[in-house]
């Protein structure tokens, strides 16, 4: 393998996601691509995304669950309420289900007689995309760098780690990770890591970590971070912003 390649947070911008591929002159045969989670929600065509992210896995790429993924599974498989409302609610999902050409009152039957999971079975290529979910890995170690959606708690081995943390976690790492290994997250946008509205590079933080959620959804960029030569690739969203 020549390169890795990371990306991170998509959510749904299949056409920045192929064009950053196309930039990026991606093949499968001589790179190593790795995708750091968050490939649904918000923007306009998550499943498009996921089946982009499905034939990029059979051909070698590895593939990190992010926390909206976790969402959406935990929403599709539980049968309970709550988790679905705060995904179709709070997360994006509804985009992502209308991405499938759903709206959410075509759940309203099942939600009601609490046969959610198993109406969701019925629908092909939803549930072909909850498989694919189920397959996704929740960190890639090396031998000097971490790839991970969230990031790492700091002074806890990866393998004594709540799954969840590798997820979700955010200031505490961001804050306090001090370990010897580079740490190439995705999660929080950079422009947050930033502290400017307005910046969307990727981050480098001086305790050898590096954000690259270029708030591609939020009107930024998509990056492709090349390791180790640590070359970035961006392409920009050309559409209005959305709200964060």
């Amino acid at each position: 393998m020549n390169r890795i390649l990371a990306i991170s947070d998509i959510h749904g911008e299949l056409t920045m996601f192929e064009e950053l591929l196309l930039k990026a002159n991606y093949h499968p045969m001589k790179d190593q691509l790795f995708l750091l989670g968050d490939y649904i929600d918000r923007g306009p065509a998550s499943s498009g995304v996921l089946n982009l992210v499905g034939e990029l896995q059979a051909q070698g790429a590895r593939v990190l669950l992010g926390n909206h993924e976790a969402i959406m599974l935990h929403a599709c498989r539980s049968g309970h309420t709550k988790p679905w409302n705060h995904w179709v609610g709070l997360c994006g999902g509804e985009a992502t289900l209308a991405s499938y050409g759903y709206q959410l009152t075509d759940f309203d039957e099942a939600i009601q007689n609490q046969t959610l999971p198993s109406f969701i079975q019925t629908l092909p290529k939803l549930e072909e995309h909850l498989k694919l979910i189920e397959t996704f890995e929740t960190y890639i170690e090396l031998e000097d760098v971490i790839f991970v959606h969230g990031g790492v708690v700091p002074g806890v081995a990866l393998s004594e780690t709540d799954p969840l943390q590798f997820l979700w976690i955010r200031e505490e790492f961001h804050a306090g990770y001090q370990g010897e290994k580079t740490v190439i997250f995705g999660h929080t946008p950079t422009y947050r890591l930033h502290h400017n509205p307005t910046d969307y590079r990727v981050y480098f933080g001086e305790n050898n970590i590096i954000g690259i959620d270029g708030g591609a959804v939020f009107g930024g960029q998509l990056h492709a971070f090349e390791w180790p030569s640590r070359k970035i690739l961006s392409v920009e969203n050309k559409k209005p912003t959305s709200s964060d």
